[in-house]
């Protein structure tokens, strides 16, 4: 199980919010969000309502500063709670929309998509096995994208404007 708290004030203060599990849309517990501490596990948090918009992995650990820190506005509008994967982790991108054109196979964390694979634009992805998150560039930095088992046939599907991804890691229990 997991568990984030959302505070409208720096340093954890002011009204707040408890959350154990997904919530498609935080507007009316609280305002504004300006510090976060996840108690456990790990969320992605969004920007707009329905998990769109701006997304931000967070693991267990204190945020008193959140929109310092991440460099974001003080609109958080959902979260999703990320379950552990303990077992394989297992991926396929392709530099096509509908998982077609040239197929790589990814089963361990990626930190430079051009230098493994000589590709940048990753246009589709079926994640086979475990939660994945993708950077827009190398070495996890920049916006990140959550994806979960499923398929994913063109990269809007997982909220990204461009194919550009630059690495990719493995969202494991530490």
């Amino acid at each position: 199980m997991g568990k984030i708290i959302f505070f409208e004030d720096k340093n954890f203060g002011g009204r707040h919010h408890e959350c154990m599990s997904d919530c498609a849309d935080l507007h009316s517990y609280f305002n504004r969000c300006h510090s976060i501490r996840v108690e456990s596990g790990c969320f992605m948090i969004y920007d707009r309502p329905n998990y769109m918009g701006n997304q931000f992995f967070m693991r267990r650990g204190e945020y008193s500063d959140y929109m310092h820190m991440m460099g974001m506005n003080d609109c958080v509008r959902s979260c999703r709670m990320i379950p552990m994967q303990r077992g394989n982790f297992r991926m396929r991108i392709y530099n096509r929309n509908d998982m077609s054109g040239q197929m790589m196979e990814l089963m361990d964390d990626c930190p430079n998509v051009m230098d493994r694979f000589n590709m940048s634009d990753i246009h589709s992805c079926n994640v086979m096995d475990g939660h994945w998150l993708m950077y827009d560039q190398p070495n996890y930095r920049g916006k990140q994208y959550y994806l979960r088992p499923g398929e994913y046939r063109r990269f809007s599907d997982w909220g990204s404007m461009s194919p550009r991804i630059g690495s990719i890691r493995r969202i494991m229990d530490l």
